[in-house]
């Protein structure tokens, strides 16, 4: 999308989406839900990054609501970035259960073809269920935004998730939005409807 195309109308808010910088498994590409990783040098590189550009996205203007996993990966993310958070269990990333720790080629060499969007996911969690967490979560931030700019500090597959709810898509139709650590997106509505304003902004992003 063209730049002219994707800014924030002046006259209301909209939704950032921020993923949390990298870490050693999100470099490998090793499913991490529940394991507390820190981010590596470079994750915090790129999350201090970040904070001009929520300074210029979000127009010098603090958010009225700005929310993080309770992972230290989010939420020292949001620190780093500049922006005061307060904790939601809901925005935890999908359960992966016994493929924690585990890479999508791996799990494949067990089950030819596996995503986390159509795959089983032996003691973890579905993107169906996933989704109605993040469903409550889409709910505090529209009661939030008429106050002004919701931002939410968390991972790659429940952001995915929430885009496809924000949408009013199934939650497995978050496969359809990849999205990099250290980024940004912005979620909005046009003419009433919800609409993805920009995806995956990195910090260099002009």
């Amino acid at each position: 999308m063209e730049a002219a195309d994707a800014a924030v109308p002046s006259d209301h808010s909209a939704l950032y989406l921020v993923r949390h910088g990298e870490t050693e498994w999100s470099k490998s590409g090793q499913h991490t839900s529940r394991t507390d990783l820190p981010l590596t040098e470079v994750g915090e590189a790129a999350a201090v990054a970040l904070r001009p550009l929520l300074v210029e996205l979000l127009g010098n203007r603090a958010p009225a609501l700005a929310l993080s996993s309770p992972m230290k990966r989010a939420k020292h993310t949001a620190e780093l970035a500049g922006i005061s958070v307060q904790i939601d269990d809901d925005l935890r990333e999908v359960d992966y259960g016994r493929y924690e720790g585990i890479t999508t080629p791996q799990i494949r060499e067990q089950d030819p073809g596996w995503t986390v969007w159509t795959g089983a996911v032996p003691d973890g969690e579905t993107a169906e269920q996933a989704g109605h967490r993040v469903d409550r979560v889409l709910e505090r931030v529209r009661s939030a935004l008429p106050d002004g700019h919701v931002v939410l500090f968390a991972h790659g597959h429940i952001l995915r998730v929430l885009t496809a709810r924000w949408l009013g898509l199934p939650a497995s139709e978050g496969r359809l939005f990849a999205l990099s650590t250290a980024t940004v997106s912005v979620l909005d509505t046009e003419h009433g409807r919800p609409v993805v304003r920009r995806w995956n902004l990195p910090a260099s992003w002009s």
